[in-house]
């Protein structure tokens, strides 16, 4: 493709016009496929004995799981992607999220408001982690935020999802919902969370 064709002369400007999807290799691929159709309430386009195809919006997959025979479960600890994260439009389908998955039996391990958004973290079947999370600053702020806001609340501080839940369907302002007060220091039990 010539660089007239993309409608850009530099091609060392051309970026990616999105992230599309993610694959994960898995030895429990009904599990998995079960898991994500319950939390993002999936399609799966194709199936067959050793791989799906999953959507949740117009995309023509953004998950799709390969059990390819003998893979074995990574150990705890080991390197490699950390986790996947997803966003909600609205912090009304984020706790109406929470709220579906509890009552299937999934919970997060724990819940975190950064700032610059509130996260909860999960597990799947494979001990992937997922991360289910609401923005909570203006788009406009996104990269000012992370360039010189981040750095004093690194991590952020630890939030209860149900006491969320009981404010927000008690008529708690959102704003006040959203209000974010750092912690004053690293708890290391939040971080041992996100991991284990």
């Amino acid at each position: 493709m010539s660089a007239e064709s993309t409608g850009n002369s530099n091609s060392s400007a051309i970026r990616p016009a999105k992230l599309s999807h993610a694959v994960l290799r898995t030895g429990h691929l009904d599990k998995m496929i079960e898991w994500y159709k319950t939390v993002f309430n999936g399609e799966v386009l194709f199936e067959n004995d050793f791989i799906a195809f999953m959507t949740y919006d117009d995309e023509h997959h953004r998950i799709a799981f390969i059990g390819f025979p003998g893979v074995v479960d990574k150990p705890k600890g080991s390197a490699g992607l950390d986790h996947l994260a997803f966003f909600y439009a609205t912090l009304g389908d984020w706790i109406a999220t929470y709220e579906r998955l509890k009552t299937a039996g999934i919970t997060p391990r724990i819940g975190i408001h950064h700032g610059l958004t509130m996260s909860l973290y999960y597990r799947d079947p494979d001990n992937n982690g997922v991360e289910l999370a609401i923005d909570n600053v203006e788009k406009s702020k996104w990269h000012d935020w992370m360039r010189n806001t981040l750095k004093d609340v690194l991590i952020g501080a630890p939030i209860d999802p149900e006491e969320l839940v009981r404010k927000y369907h008690a008529g708690v302002p959102e704003a006040e919902l959203r209000r974010f007060t750092p912690a004053s220091e690293l708890d290391p039990e939040v971080l041992r969370r996100m991991v284990e």
